[in-house]
């Protein structure tokens, strides 16, 4: 996986241990010194790190920011100083050096001098990733993008990036350096959007179910789930059941649902109770009703009859595949102000393998040792696209997530106010902590070890959804901040606030079936009273 820092910036560079070394990092420090001296593997890295800001590590810690290479011989520099990898911006900077994790929004635009796309594919599993790899490749390729840079991540994923020059400095009256992250986010959930179905099946087809329950602590219902084609999200399973009267022997078909709410059904044509004879499980998505199961004729008695070799639009076989949060998918984190990824021909801490570059001939029968850092083949990761190339994925990109935020729109605009009320005309005025849902309020104790990042995104956009000035958002941020165990950089926490205080549509805090912010983070004692701790305010303020 990625580098996973952010604005985090040091004075001083993380000094050594000075505990006796373990056997893995002694192992791992001689193996670097041996292979940073190439001056194959110097020139390659100085070169990619033209206009970024660039980051060492120590093993286990990161090194001072801002920094960057200005020569060759800052590698072996920083490597007998202890360094084990390298990782860089996907922004490119007029000046690195100037990057000041206080400067605001309008700052970094005008210091940053424009981005690359970088797709970090992660997934528990290698040949996971080698799926979702061949396939964003072809849906690039689809797009008319094909120049693409792709490498090994070190581990058990692939980077796959797209130079900056493939896409317009300006579309629709914005102009392309101060899009970032916006534009190459959309583009990376536009990708992973279009690919879902294909990878979920894919996985699932080569997967062994009895050993991933083994490996995830899941039962097979958690890790297989069934999607619409149409539209991607979940279906449901039902039965179509064949009712005989035994009095006129009247025939009809009905879901089992429907006969489960009405509990007996009696005949149309008399009043005698209708018996079972038969029965059909099928799925059906709520959202868009596409089936896998077609309506083909009404009989004289106005019985609608169904057939699965019936051909129609509103028929279509269902995608059975592994969930996603179990196979991994893009880390869209990534797509963040000043976020760092693992360098090509970099090493890995934990695997001491290189972050080699590849042909997409090569993905399929990759095994991670062929990145054996004193076996590397020096190939140039960035690719040399050309103006326009990405035009079309991008313009198809903000698109669709311009059309997916507006479904997104309506549905808070039920969740939060019912069909009574609209979203915007709920007036979040007098609502006080006390209010607060109890998951809410055992965030604000603070004493987090991991998941801040997460537990941060889920105050601000409660405490801005509930209607709390910026002041009050700002102050109540850093006293739980200072709440957790090695508390968030300042220059993170600022970021993030300024942020979402400058977007027009507020966004509401995550829902609490998703599993990777409460039930992760440990804030569910109970089963919650709503969808969305924002609902539940709602409902106080109502006084309901």
């Amino acid at each position: 996986m990625a580098g996973n820092i952010v604005n985090n910036d040091n004075n001083n560079e993380v000094e050594k241990k000075k505990e006796p070394l373990s056997i893995k990092e002694e192992r791992i420090r001689r193996i670097t010194k041996i292979y940073y001296s190439n001056p194959k593997i110097q020139q390659i890295l100085l070169e990619f790190s033209s206009g970024r800001e660039v980051v060492p590590r120590y093993f286990e810690g990161f090194g001072k920011r801002p920094d960057t290479l200005q020569y060759p011989s800052d590698v072996m520099g920083l490597v007998n100083r202890g360094a084990t990898s390298f990782h860089a911006s996907e922004e490119i900077w007029t000046d690195p050096l100037k990057i000041d994790s206080n400067m605001d929004r309008k700052e970094f635009d005008e210091l940053r001098a424009g981005w690359d796309l970088l797709i970090d594919i992660d997934s528990p599993f290698l040949d996971f990733s080698k799926i979702a790899a061949i396939l964003l490749i072809k849906e690039l390729e689809n797009y008319g993008i094909n120049n693409y840079g792709i490498k090994y991540s070190g581990s058990k994923g692939f980077h796959i990036i797209v130079s900056g020059k493939a896409f317009p400095n300006e579309f629709n009256g914005e102009l392309k350096k101060n899009m970032f992250p916006e534009w190459p986010r959309a583009i990376c959930e536009f990708l992973m959007n279009q690919i879902k179905n294909d990878f979920s099946r894919q996985t699932h087809d080569i997967s062994n179910i009895n050993s991933l329950k083994l490996r995830t602590n899941k039962n097979k219902e958690q890790l297989v789930e069934t999607t619409c084609p149409n539209c991607g999200k979940p279906v449901r399973q039902d039965k179509w059941l064949t009712l005989k009267c035994n009095h006129c022997s009247n025939e009809t078909k009905q879901k089992k649902s429907l006969i489960d709410r009405k509990r007996i059904l009696r005949c149309v044509n008399c009043p005698s109770l209708m018996e079972i004879i038969g029965e059909e499980e099928f799925f059906e998505c709520a959202e868009c009703k596409t089936s896998n199961i077609s309506k083909v004729d009404i009989d004289s008695t106005r019985n609608i009859k169904y057939t699965r070799e019936a051909k129609n639009k509103e028929v279509s076989d269902m995608n059975v595949g592994l969930q996603e949060s179990y196979t991994g998918g893009f880390d869209l984190v990534l797509v963040a102000p000043r976020h760092l990824f693992r360098m090509p021909y970099s090493l890995h801490e934990k695997t001491a393998l290189a972050s080699i570059v590849l042909t997409k001939e090569e993905i399929e029968k990759f095994n991670p040792g062929d990145a054996n850092p004193l076996n590397t083949k020096i190939r140039n990761f960035m690719p040399n696209n050309f103006e326009g190339e990405g035009a079309r994925l991008l313009s198809a990109s903000l698109i669709w997530k311009q059309r997916k935020d507006n479904e997104n729109e309506n549905i808070q605009k039920i969740e939060m106010a019912g069909k009574k009320f609209e979203f915007e005309e709920v007036d979040m005025k007098g609502v006080t902590e006390e209010m607060f849902p109890k998951p809410i309020k055992k965030l604000l104790k603070g004493k987090l070890n991991d998941g801040k990042k997460r537990g941060l995104f889920v105050l601000i956009t409660f405490l801005r959804s509930a209607g709390f000035n910026p002041e009050y958002i700002n102050n109540k941020i850093r006293e739980w901040n200072k709440l957790n165990e090695q508390p968030l950089k300042e220059g993170y926490i600022k970021s993030q606030i300024d942020w979402h205080l400058k977007q027009k549509r507020k966004i509401l805090p995550p829902n609490y079936d998703n599993e990777g912010f409460y039930k992760d983070l440990g804030l569910l004692d109970e089963k919650p009273k709503a969808k969305n701790p924002i609902v539940e305010v709602v409902r106080r303020l109502r006084g309901q």
